[in-house]
């Protein structure tokens, strides 16, 4: 499958695509030529998705690179919902969406890469769009598996997981877990609070429950979809904000002028620390780094955490024997990354976009 020779006019290019497309992006073209081998084109419009939409189609290449390496095998003889995997004696169906930028928003590649402005950013109000898009992708998608898919005879009895990746915003790239949690266990962990008293709290940022959100009609966003059985149908849901421009940058073999910023956990208790222009040949990131999977402890079918179990994976998962939430892999897990390459720019091309 070509993904990058156009086959739709240039004025029908998204952002992305026109930046994947400069010469700037070799090296992270093959990353993403390799994430989609083996990967059908099944209505014959994924090429052009990819090239005119790119976010969606960038986040199902990458889900079939990372189930390909946890060692699923894929079943495509069915239209929908977007994944059937295998492995060991398990099944799973997984249906992948995107949180995307509200009709006269800023779009993500928008963000003004700059250490004042990130310094200066309302955390608050990231978090805040985040769980109001989130919510829209989230619900949209589970009432498609009420309606739809759970009467498919592949479907019914298997574990599903909605997989979503969040694009809605300048700096969506650095909200980690705080919109997410918040939505599915009404749990907002305030990195706002903790950037003006850190000294208050040693172990890291407070958490909270907030109970609903407001979005910008003033219509209520009940939080906590994980806290009782209204979504019992969905077993799990796996997130990431990291599966970005970015992560072809890191995992793409060259690039001598390249560095990377950092933030990592430095220990079970899960204490940021940033890390500022490590060379690209000195950094290592893995496929998986920043993917996470929030279990619904409600689930009809719940999904055993052992199932998409890898380093660099965080789960989220309650514990029915020892009565007890789990929270595995947080040591050492990827926070947020900024990659920052220099080049020489000729005026007829697109530079790519700074870790979008």
């Amino acid at each position: 499958m070509d993904l990058f020779t156009p086959i739709v006019p240039v004025e029908r290019f998204h952002h992305n695509f026109r930046a994947a497309i400069s010469r700037f992006g070799t090296t992270e073209r093959a990353v993403i030529a390799a994430w989609a081998d083996g990967f059908p084109n099944r209505d014959g419009k994924f090429v052009q998705e990819f090239q005119t939409t790119f976010n969606s189609s960038f986040w199902e290449l990458y889900l079939h690179a990372v189930f390909g390496k946890l060692g699923f095998a894929f079943d495509w003889r069915h239209a929908r919902p977007d994944f059937y995997l295998t492995k060991g004696g398990h099944s799973l169906i997984v249906e992948a969406t995107t949180a995307n930028a509200a009709q006269g928003k800023p779009n993500e590649w928008d963000a003004v890469l700059t250490s004042e402005a990130i310094q200066n950013l309302d955390l608050a109000a990231v978090n805040r769009e985040a769980t109001v898009r989130l919510a829209g992708a989230i619900t949209a998608k589970f009432k498609k598996y009420q309606d739809e898919y759970r009467r498919l005879p592949h479907v019914a009895g298997k574990p599903f997981l909605i997989a979503v990746s969040p694009f809605e915003q300048p700096f969506f790239n650095l909200q980690h877990d705080r919109p997410i949690r918040s939505l599915l266990y009404d749990y907002y962990v305030d990195e706002a609070e903790y950037r003006r008293n850190p000294e208050k709290y040693p172990n890291g940022p407070p958490g909270l429950p907030l109970g609903s959100i407001t979005k910008d009609n003033g219509a209520e966003i009940e939080l906590g979809f994980f806290n009782t059985d209204v979504m019992e149908n969905v077993s799990a849901i796996i997130y990431s904000c990291l599966a970005t421009w970015g992560k072809t940058n890191a995992l793409a073999p060259e690039g001598e002028k390249t560095s990377v910023f950092n933030c990592i956990r430095n220990d079970a208790n899960g204490r940021p620390v940033v890390n500022g222009g490590v060379k690209k040949e000195n950094y290592v990131e893995s496929l998986e780094d920043g993917l996470q999977v929030y279990h619904n402890p409600w689930a009809k079918t719940p999904l055993p955490p052992d199932v998409l179990r890898m380093p660099g994976v965080i789960q989220h998962y309650f514990d029915h024997t020892k009565d007890e939430w789990v929270y595995e892999g947080l040591s050492h897990a990827l926070v947020w990354r900024n990659v920052m390459s220099v080049a020489e720019r000729e005026e007829s091309t697109t530079p790519p976009p700074p870790d979008v």
